[in-house]
């Protein structure tokens, strides 16, 4: 059985080589990553609750699904599969913006991540696999940002930094979209 790997980059997503993804975030190396955030035609994000048996921030909310693109696969390529295995579902997605951050978490772990934004849009059945997804809900950003600052521990570190500014594209860009 093959150990998933990750692709490690410089801060500028220059490819560097790769490393098994658990050694990875042991050594917090930058390596790429990607985010999807799914709206649906009222405006909700489609927000996931971790799998409690995830590796870190099990049974924390987040974005739609994210992610890492394996060697020698674009990032849009693995967004949109990783979409289809986790979430259920295929639909257009477009590249938003990127950032890197880091954050530590408990168990000796660390997401240290360039990481891709993708923005798309799906109103059909949604079919999560539940070895990945706890549960799911569409909320309104009003709606997310009172969660976010009545219960900050609900959420995973990087849906802290991405969300602020997925709002902010989203009310900037969203008519370009339609």
């Amino acid at each position: 059985m093959n150990k998933e790997q990750v692709i490690l980059v410089n801060e500028q997503d220059v490819e560097l080589g790769f490393m098994e993804k658990i050694e990875a975030h042991e050594k917090a190396l930058l390596h790429r990553a990607f985010s999807v955030f799914i709206f649906n035609d009222h405006d909700e994000l489609l927000l996931q609750q971790r799998a409690i048996s995830k590796y870190h921030s099990g049974g924390l909310w987040t974005n739609t699904c994210c992610s890492h693109p394996r060697p020698g696969e674009s990032t849009i390529d693995a967004a949109n599969r990783r979409l289809k295995e986790e979430m259920g579902f295929e639909t257009k997605l477009y590249k938003a913006f990127d950032f890197v951050y880091k954050s530590d978490f408990e168990n000796g772990l660390t997401e240290h991540e360039f990481d891709h934004v993708y923005i798309g849009y799906h109103n059909g059945l949604i079919l999560p696999d539940h070895n990945e997804v706890e549960n799911h809900a569409f909320r309104s950003l009003e709606k997310i940002n009172e969660y976010m600052i009545s219960y900050p521990h609900f959420f995973t570190s990087w849906f802290h930094i991405a969300f602020p500014r997925v709002k902010s594209w989203v009310e900037e860009k969203k008519t370009l979209l339609v």
